[in-house]
Formats: C-alpha cells, sequence, structure tokens
C-alpha cells in the first residue's frame, strides 16, 4: 500500500495510489496520515477499502510529505562505508545521530532552497524509515514491527554551515525545504528486505549516487532498536538511513547546488522526487 497527502503546502489531504496508477483521496476516511493510521492496526483497515471507489485526485495536484504528525526527524551520519570514505572520515563505532529540524520537511517534487550566504549546498538521498507504534528499548529482533513504511527522503545539507562553523551538524541540515519526504509511504509489507533497494541521484541529468541499501553499514532493524535505548520513538517519526558515495562534497573539486539545477532522485519500489534548485 502507497500513501501519500495531496493539495496546497499547510493544507494537504490525506490520500493512497490506487493500483491504476491515480491518486485516491483519503478524506473522511482517516483525519490523515499520522498517529494511529500509522498502527498495524490503522494500516489494516485502509486495506480493507476499496480505493477504486474513492474519489479520484488530479494527476498534477501538489504531493505534500507522505506523514505529518513528525515529532522528530533523526538522521544517521556516515552510514555507508564509502561515503565516509569520501568525506574522510572513519566508519564510526556506534551509529552517527544527529537532528534535522521538522521545519524542514516539505513535498517530495517542492523546491530545494538555497540558504542566504550558502556556497555549499549539497544532496543526499536516503532511505526514510516511518515509525508506526511506540518503540521503547526494542530488540532488533522485534524493530521492524514498529516501522509503518519506508519512503524515499533528501536529505539536503549545507556543508559550510555544517562543518565549517562551531558547533553541530543541525545547522546544516535544517534549512527551509531541506527535508524532501515521499512521494509516497510505502507500507513495510511491500518492502521485502529494506536492506537491498537500489538508490540514485542525478543533477541535471548527470548520475552522482547510484548506490543500494546493500551498503549501509548499520542496518533499519539495527538503528531502531539503537535509537530506541536513547529516546521513546512515536508514530511519524522519520529516520534518515544515511546516504551512498557520490554526494557533492565527495568530488574533486566538490561540486555544489546552484539556482537553476535540477535534483531527481529515487529508490527501488518507493517512487522518485523531482526537484528545482532555486535561491532564498
Amino acid at each position: 500500500m502507497k500513501l501519500l497527502r495531496h493539495g496546497p503546502a499547510g493544507a494537504e489531504r490525506p490520500g493512497m495510489l490506487h493500483s491504476d496508477g491515480t491518486i485516491r483521496d483519503l478524506t473522511g476516511v482517516v483525519p490523515d496520515i499520522c498517529g494511529a493510521v500509522l498502527s498495524d492496526a490503522g494500516l489494516s483497515a485502509l486495506r480493507g477499502i476499496d480505493a477504486g471507489a474513492l474519489p479520484v485526485v488530479a494527476a498534477d495536484t501538489r504531493l505534500g510529505p507522505c506523514v505529518t504528525g513528525t515529532g522528530k526527524f533523526i538522521c544517521i551520519g556516515l552510514n555507508y562505508a564509502d561515503h565516509a570514505a569520501e568525506s574522510g572520515m572513519q566508519v564510526p563505532p556506534e551509529p552517527v545521530i544527529f537532528m534535522k529540524a521538522t521545519s524542514a520537511i516539505c513535498g517530495p517534487n517542492d523546491p530545494i532552497i538555497i540558504p542566504r550566504t550558502s556556497e555549499k549546498t549539497d544532496w543526499e538521498v536516503e532511505l526514510g524509515v516511518i515509525i508506526g507504534t511506540r518503540a521503547k528499548y526494542v530488540s532488533e529482533a522485534d524493530a521492524l514491527n514498529h516501522v509503518a513504511g519506508y519512503c524515499v527522503t533528501n536529505d539536503v545539507s549545507e556543508r559550510a554551515f555544517q562543518a565549517e562553523r562551531a558547533g553541530q551538524w543541525t545547522k546544516g541540515k535544517s534549512c527551509d525545504n531541506f527535508g524532501q519526504l515521499g512521494p509516497w509511504l510505502v507500507t513495510r509489507d511491500e518492502v521485502a528486505d529494506p536492506q537491498n533497494l537500489k538508490m540514485w541521484l542525478t543533477v541535471n541529468g548527470q548520475t552522482m549516487q547510484n548506490g543500494s541499501t546493500k551498503t549501509m553499514v548499520y542496518g533499519v532493524a539495527h538503528v531502531v532498536s539503537y535509537l530506541s535505548q536513547f529516546m521513546t520513538l512515536h508514530p511519524g517519526d522519520v529516520i534518515s538511513t544515511g546516504t551512498p558515495p557520490g554526494v557533492g562534497m565527495g568530488m574533486k573539486p566538490p561540486r555544489y547546488l546552484r539556482a537553476g539545477d535540477v535534483v531527481e532522485l529515487g529508490i527501488e519500489g518507493l517512487g522518485q522526487q523531482r526537484q528545482d534548485v532555486i535561491a532564498d
């Protein structure tokens, strides 16, 4: 099942992707794609709906972030050994955790906005994990039972803000429109193995990232269990699990985004995104 949110920014409505490729409106069926809707029981109820009987949404309707009510947007850094190498850093002995402001969240095709004074805005295709039920001190064996589904994320980053100024990474990760989510939340039953998904990203049609979740250092089950030892995960929380090599920072010479660029990215089975790059 593929769940989504559609409509103007701040006024999105819940929806689902029908098997015929059309978007169907879930207004009145569920309040939104959040909370108890993300639980196993909530998702099971949605599976029992006749999607063909739901209203069709216009094909050109804007897609919003595929989940709402996100209390935490948690990112895992340096979670691909080859990306750590291109960044000039060692593979960490435990997952590197940092937070991305929830105000960075936007729709999958909303523009990347280059912040004022930015010179090093970069791209990162990542597998997003959306929590479906409360997780606290969960085992690795049980961790995926707390996952509602998966989505494509673009962990847009401003490298100078992130690494060249004092303090932590958060300010280089949290600018407006630095967190595209979607196009849809694909429920976990449709993802046979989250550790075997091809992922890619292009800039102006040129392939920059061409990787797979196979090369994650710490897999999804480990990450969910690990995080739950330090903080309670709640429905709607998003975990962005790291990026494969091919980011602009790792190129020689480095290459960063400029207004007018077009970024496209996707993950096998989870859909794709397209973003115009604009200046703030």
